[in-house]
């Protein structure tokens, strides 16, 4: 799947902002907005993928708050 790229200086995507997210939504598309001829950020669409739950996936083995070594002094 090919996804095109767009460069727009910050001025017009301030000014068509909606419109030009609208289309990153729908068709994939990468906008890179400039400014000063210089890229600045790049607006991609986020992905549909479902965050994985890691409930019950973590085991704790032993103290996980107490110290881990012996005692220790500040220094004076």
């Amino acid at each position: 799947m090919k996804v095109s790229r767009t460069v727009v200086p910050a001025g017009e995507f301030k000014t068509h902002c909606l419109r030009l997210l609208d289309r990153v939504q729908k068709t994939g598309d990468t906008i890179i907005v400039t400014k000063r001829g210089r890229p600045v950020a790049k607006v991609v669409r986020v992905d549909d993928a479902r965050r994985v739950s890691l409930r019950g996936t973590v085991h704790v083995h032993g103290d996980i708050v107490g110290p881990i070594l012996g005692g220790w002094e500040p220094d004076a």
